[in-house]
């Protein structure tokens, strides 16, 4: 067996057809794939048990959270190399080969990774994610920004995750990047320069704690900054907790209304501008502003600009259309 792919899944009924379907339908088809059924009470399994696939496992377990599911899927996990998709994410059907062959192209390199894009409920493209290439030791870069941008990313040598060690039980959230950087203090990296992760943004995960994720962040931060590997590298933190404050700023400021939190957004703001003033010169913190401090007027702008670029549209057509009568 060359790959493991683990899916953790809790109440995943929504999707989680959907995702195994991409798994399923992946052009790498030595797999196996180990679903990790984290205590769901809908109808998660009876949609599993409906998808005729040999190389489809399922394990049932009391509810313990992702970590826990991702790390029970390990101790399970029969192959030479390990992948983990969360059941509301998609892959592209060559996203696994891809990063298998530049893992073989590049055997000093334990982790392959690739781009994402992002997806409405819908599975709609929302948005292109960050093309950040980073090939050989990322330590460093990845101490500045998660470049990799969720867990369900990697494709990862299984003997480098159990030198490691599994993912974090105790930690709420930021599992995911506080193993990537411990793999990324030990191991190369090797990126594949193509959008094959299509990660998923519902209006439920824009509604998370922001708070409880700060504070996870910010202890994966201090732990990831004691390492030796980053003994001459403390220049980079006050970048990297400037990263972190950008992030959790726009994800306060996505937020739908009834949800969104001005207090927490502004102290994310002002965390953000405390540890980089430099930022206060970039023309979308003006954005920021309004729409944290000032939504209203923002939603007006807002409107007032699409309504001026219809009507130039509008205006355009006309000139074009007395164009062609006239000549």
């Amino acid at each position: 067996m060359s790959i493991s792919v683990v899916i953790p899944v809790f109440n995943g009924e929504t999707t989680i057809g959907e995702t195994i379907n991409s798994i399923c339908n992946q052009t790498f088809q030595d797999i196996e794939i180990i679903i990790i059924n984290d205590g769901s009470t809908d109808k998660t399994l009876e949609i599993i048990n409906k998808i005729a696939d040999s190389r489809i496992k399922v394990f049932s377990y009391p509810n313990a959270g992702l970590s826990a599911s991702r790390n029970r899927g390990i101790s399970q996990a029969q192959g030479e190399y390990i992948s983990f998709i969360d059941a509301d994410d998609l892959w592209t059907t060559d996203k696994l080969e891809l990063q298998w062959q530049a893992l073989q192209k590049n055997p000093q390199a334990a982790v392959a990774y690739s781009w994402t894009n992002y997806i409405d409920e819908s599975s709609q493209f929302l948005k292109s994610g960050r093309k950040i290439k980073a090939n050989g030791d990322v330590f460093s870069k990845l101490l500045v920004i998660n470049f990799l941008e969720n867990g369900s990313n990697p494709l990862i040598d299984r003997k480098a995750l159990e030198k490691v060690g599994g993912f974090d039980e105790s930690l709420p959230a930021a599992e995911d990047i506080d193993m990537w950087l411990r793999l990324a203090a030990n191991y190369e990296f090797i990126c594949v320069e193509k959008a094959q992760i299509l990660y998923r943004i519902s209006t439920s995960s824009m509604s998370a704690n922001l708070r409880r994720q700060e504070n996870a962040c910010l202890r994966v931060t201090e732990r990831a900054f004691s390492y030796p590997k980053a003994e001459n590298l403390q220049h980079l933190k006050k970048q990297s907790l400037s990263q972190l404050y950008q992030y959790l700023t726009y994800k306060a400021i996505e937020a739908p209304p009834k949800q969104r939190q001005t207090l927490t957004a502004a102290y994310f703001f002002w965390s953000w501008i405390n540890n980089n003033p430099v930022a206060l010169k970039n023309k979308r913190v003006i954005i920021v502003v309004l729409k944290i401090f000032f939504p209203r007027l923002f939603q007006r702008l807002n409107q007032l600009r699409k309504a001026a670029t219809k009507n130039a549209k509008t205006i355009c057509c006309g000139f074009v259309l007395i164009s062609q009568s006239l000549f």
